[in-house]
């Protein structure tokens, strides 16, 4: 029987065979270290987006930048406001930069970011918005993120964690890039993880006003984003458009199985390549019968299931347990 692993939201394509080209001839290199400044990713980053070059802050993967954020901005006690549940690294982030994590409980699986704003006081470093959110696949719109921009202070970061942004279908769900251009307290977050695929070679960046991402960059790890890691992210960007035609297809296999779930169990619309699935005091009963039919996902117990969008296969055996338990 084959395994589908489903429980960390990987893409389930391999790297394509430019990208693969790519690291074997930077393998051939393995003897020298990689470029300290990330300099050639960080310029082709600042020309996709088209912002400066000093804007862009790279990393090991998007948990590496923020890790590099929160250490820049975070005293001992200050205050990290999140939705919860959201993201698992948030709190663990938190706690070893000395921060107090303050959770602001989701309102009917998406963020509330009204309670969000009045959660803020004059300890809050860093407030993190998730978007989509991390297990519930919900976004919040761009009138909802204006609003609670409007209400953030000048001197309160606000981190918007775009990990699945490529997903993202809603055309009322903003491009964070395009905001954060009138907003020098907003930092953008963007992964090569998810749809690009590269989630074993972590590389991720942020893109933020000169004054915040210098305060980055001053805590950034020397040599952080190795060299096979820099190669691959180059050659994805260069071949974009086939990447993104594989996003598409999980968008569509996205799409497939939450319409053949909604008739057997609860599932929530989802703008990333997983689904939430809230099924309460049902979720382990469900995660066990997904292990016994091997099919790995990631049980929140007495909460829900998020399932990662798989191949069309693994799909398939997701709907077969699911059907099981109607």
């Amino acid at each position: 029987m084959t395994r589908h692993a489903l429980a960390a939201n990987e893409n389930p394509y391999p790297p394509l065979p430019s990208v693969r080209t790519a690291l074997t001839e930077a393998a051939g290199g393995l003897n020298r270290y990689p470029d300290r400044t990330v300099t050639e990713l960080a310029d082709a980053l600042a020309g996709r987006h088209g912002v400066p070059r000093s804007h862009i802050v790279t990393g090991a993967g998007s948990v590496g930048v923020t890790h590099h954020l929160l250490h820049a901005v975070v005293r001992d006690g200050d205050e990290v406001l999140y939705a919860w549940p959201s993201f698992e690294a948030y709190p663990h982030l938190t706690e070893i930069c000395r921060g107090t994590s303050v959770r602001v409980p989701l309102r009917e699986e998406r963020h509330d970011l009204a309670a969000m704003a009045d959660a803020i006081t004059p300890r809050t470093a860093l407030a993190v918005v998730c978007n989509p959110n991390n297990p519930t696949g919900t976004a919040v719109t761009r009138a909802e993120l204006e609003a609670f921009l409007d209400r953030v202070p000048e001197n309160v970061l606000v981190l918007l964690d775009e990990a699945y942004r490529e997903f993202v279908r809603d055309p009322e769900v903003p491009d964070g890039i395009e905001l954060y251009r009138s907003r020098p307290n907003l930092v953008v977050l963007r992964t090569f993880s998810k749809a690009y695929g590269l989630a074993a070679l972590r590389v991720g960046y942020a893109v933020a006003h000169e004054e915040v991402a210098a305060r980055i960059r001053h805590t950034v790890v020397p040599f952080g984003v190795n060299a096979l890691a820099q190669s691959a992210a180059l050659a994805s960007l260069a071949a974009e458009d086939e990447l993104l035609e594989r996003v598409e297809a999980v968008v569509k296999e996205r799409d497939r199985l939450t319409s053949a779930l909604r008739p057997i169990l609860p599932v929530t619309a989802s703008e990333a390549n997983f689904l939430w699935l809230p099924l309460g005091g049902r979720t382990t009963a469900f995660a066990e019968a997904c292990a016994r039919a091997d099919v790995v996902v990631r049980a929140f117990p007495g909460e829900g299931v998020r399932v990662t969008v798989g191949s069309p296969e693994a799909n398939d055996a997701v709907l077969r347990v699911a059907a099981t338990l109607a």
